[in-house]
């Protein structure tokens, strides 16, 4: 018999050896609410076929947490793969990445002709018919050379590349009917789970929609993100142009040595989208309606501080002259700072910004007076004045960079034409294999961890604890206002899993595994042994990647 300690009930049972999660369940008195999709054994995430042959904690989950939706997910895009491919046996299934609260896709049917309705039509009717099926998701380990073979009978060049420079001994693959696939971690027991999703034609693909977070029993809502998808395009474009579709190109790149081309020409990208926003600042500067105000806001770790200073460098290159202050700086005193339901600061709070008080300076500045801007002191609390003053003059810009920086309220008494708004994100354009997308939330994780851990604030587990408050914050107060945008900016890099992966392991080590932080650092870990590892000798100064692993010279 094995022990099995149940996390959820605080209870618990013995069961003979080799029971399965999904035969647990009941004994633990589930059976009402969400579906349970998987389980988190000994803090790892294991789907419900899981057998126990020793005594385990379990924690089952469902749809709402972050490791339930990524079963769910991975198994709705296997769902849609082998339907693609039981109507058109020739087809390629390519998901590119989430957006507008769903996954984009492509659907090459193998004979040269586009898409239609009609074939949506038959694709989507097939998927229906699977979930009634109930199919089982068959999961097999085998040696790494069995697995390549399968993949490379079947055309899939992108999971061979991937799984040749993986360093494995041993992979596992999955199977829906008679369909092999690769997914990077678990998936559900069967299709007869998938009850909520849809799928539809969307800039010249499709949109896989999958359920709300919030309410699983729903589909999360549709939302336009037109200049997303642009950045998204664009740099998919540049991937191509390098050929390089996924992370295997990625590896057998390094593998032959031009990691450094391709530090290199990911920094030439970058500082060119740079050039060309201090181009259009410059000319918006000097137009009938001069804008004054330069606004930079982005999620947690996307690398707002880093890419303030390398526009200010390109347009005082415009013949500007760029003065900045950060919105960090107008933090209420500790005291003030609006709480979480748990009593802890809520520091991404919008009322954490003394709102009234920015908009009085800027104001004043755009009047062209004087004003001595606070300074925060992060030990203390408080926000004080060390004689820091600014005035914004003819030739100047002025930018305000900070998480709120694009909500409305900060500046809604400044003209829309004075003001000039960049959002830095961090989109993902290069994928594991063509069903398994990279997670941008876990690049950023990556990033604030490194860079935390790198300041001594905070250590590997507090991060990833905090990070679930971040991410609401982001939702919440950040990324409503992406759209609104004058241009995105995408600080992403082609090699930064492959650069970040020696450092970002040593961090994470430290993460005991007895606790819950260390399910993320499992993941986590688990996902950068994909990259091989390259050397940050050819990464600049003045790159962005140095605010995390440290050696930037803006610091």
């Amino acid at each position: 018999m094995v022990k099995i300690y149940c996390v959820n009930t605080k209870t618990s049972r013995n069961f003979p050896e080799g029971t399965t999660l999904l035969d647990m369940l009941p004994e633990f008195g589930f059976g009402d609410g969400s579906p349970i999709l998987a389980a988190m054994v000994n803090n790892v995430c294991q789907g419900l076929k899981y057998r126990a042959f020793n005594s385990r904690q379990v924690e089952f989950i469902d749809y709402r947490t972050y490791e339930g939706r990524g079963v769910y997910c991975r198994s709705l895009c296997f769902l849609l793969c082998k339907a693609a491919r039981d109507v058109f046996p020739q087809c390629k299934v390519v998901l590119r990445r989430p957006i507008s609260k769903g996954y984009f896709c492509a659907i090459d049917k193998g004979d040269s002709s586009p898409l239609t309705e009609d074939d949506l039509r038959l694709i989507k009717d097939r998927m229906k018919s699977l979930v009634e099926e109930d199919l089982p998701f068959r999961r097999y380990e085998v040696r790494l050379e069995e697995a390549i073979e399968l993949f490379r009978s079947m055309g899939y060049d992108d999971k061979v590349k991937l799984l040749e420079t993986s360093g494995e001994v041993y992979v596992n693959y999955y199977t829906l009917g008679d369909t092999p696939d690769y997914y990077y971690d678990a998936l559900l027991v069967s299709t007869g789970y998938l009850k909520i999703w849809d799928l539809f034609m969307y800039r010249g693909g499709l949109l896989l929609r999958v359920p709300n977070r919030h309410n699983p029993g729903e589909l999360a809502p549709f939302m336009e993100q037109s200049k997303t998808f642009d950045v998204f395009a664009e740099n998919l474009k540049w991937n191509k142009i390098m050929g390089l579709d996924n992370v295997g190109d990625v590896n057998l790149a390094c593998g032959r040595g031009e990691a450094g081309d391709l530090i290199k020409i990911a920094e030439a990208l970058q500082e060119k989208k740079i050039v060309q926003i201090a181009e259009e600042v410059e000319r918006r500067v000097n137009s009938e309606n001069p804008v004054r105000i330069v606004l930079i806001t982005g999620p947690s770790s996307s690398g707002k501080s880093t890419f303030c200073k390398r526009l200010s460098i390109q347009l005082k290159a415009c013949g500007l002259h760029p003065i900045s202050f950060s919105t960090d700086d107008y933090f209420v005193n500790r005291l003030d700072t609006p709480l979480l339901p748990d009593g802890s600061f809520d520091f991404d709070n919008f009322e954490t910004v003394d709102h009234d008080y920015l908009q009085s300076d800027v104001l004043k500045l755009l009047a062209g007076e004087t004003v001595e801007v606070p300074e925060y002191n992060f030990v203390t609390g408080l926000r004080e004045f060390n004689g820091k003053k600014l005035k914004l003059e003819d030739g100047m810009v002025l930018l305000i960079e900070g998480i709120h920086a694009l909500n409305p309220r900060l500046t809604d008494m400044v003209p829309d034409s004075a003001k000039y708004r960049i959002f830095i994100n961090t989109i993902t354009s290069i994928s594991l294999d063509d069903h398994n997308c990279i997670p941008t939330s876990d690049n950023r994780l990556l990033r604030r961890i490194l860079r935390d851990s790198n300041k001594g604030a905070y250590t590997a587990r507090e991060s990833i604890a905090n990070w679930p408050n971040v991410r609401r914050a982001e939702v919440e107060w950040i990324y409503p206002f992406q759209e609104n945008a004058d241009v995105l900016f995408n600080s992403s890099y082609i090699v930064e899993f492959a650069v970040i992966r020696p450092y970002a392991e040593r961090v994470l080590m430290t993460v005991p595994k007895s606790c819950p932080e260390y399910s993320d650092v499992h993941r986590l870990m688990k996902f950068l042994r994909y990259f091989s590892p390259v050397s940050d000798k050819d990464v600049p100064a003045t790159s962005l990647i140095r605010s995390f692993i440290g050696g930037s010279s803006f610091w």
